[in-house]
């Protein structure tokens, strides 16, 4: 959409898993200063978008204009759980068109995840924010991305044409940082 702006954002540890092997979000992965940056953006968003298994679980949350991707619709269909969610299926409609039905056109969309998420948008996206946690490591985790491990993440952002800008750092004792990968034109 030409009003649209799409941003993404993620953590990964150090060999780019997003999850444990449980497609769950280790206390590991979670940092004060990751989710103090993550939280501002998401409230600056004016849409969310994320897979079913995927959330950001903060106070705000409820609040937030959101599509959930999802096979369990034919196309696009209100969340009957959710009056602020739209559920969208890629194969049924196109994402300018869940777009729409969700009522936005114009600002900010934030791609949070998961990795097939991800993915669909690898070719669009403004900026792509990667927050790394270089201590932590996940075997057998979830990839942030597909082609992760045999790629890094950020072997993957730069195939699709995003440059690494420089990085700031979210948790000193930790060296957790953030880098924004930005389309080059």
């Amino acid at each position: 959409m030409p009003g649209l702006r799409i941003d993404g954002y993620v953590i990964v540890s150090a060999d780019g898993m997003l999850a444990d092997a449980d497609r769950i979000m280790p206390d590991e992965l979670k940092f004060e200063g990751d989710k103090r940056f993550f939280t501002a953006a998401l409230d600056r968003a004016d849409l969310i978008v994320h897979g079913r298994h995927s959330y950001e679980d903060q106070p705000n949350s409820p609040l937030r204009k959101r599509i959930i991707l999802t096979r369990r619709v034919g196309a696009i269909a209100p969340d009957p759980s959710n009056p602020k969610a739209v559920l969208w299926n890629p194969a049924g409609a196109s994402f300018e068109s869940a777009c729409d039905f969700a009522g936005v056109r114009s600002g900010t969309a934030a791609i949070i995840g998961g990795p097939d998420v991800f993915g669909m948008f690898m070719d669009r996206y403004g900026t792509f924010w990667l927050s790394q946690a270089p201590q932590v490591r996940l075997p057998g985790g979830e990839p942030c991305f597909p082609g992760v491990p045999q790629l890094s993440p950020q072997g993957i952002l730069a195939a699709h044409g995003l440059r690494a800008g420089e990085a700031q750092i979210l948790d000193i004792a930790d060296g957790v940082s953030v880098t924004p990968w930005r389309r080059v034109a």
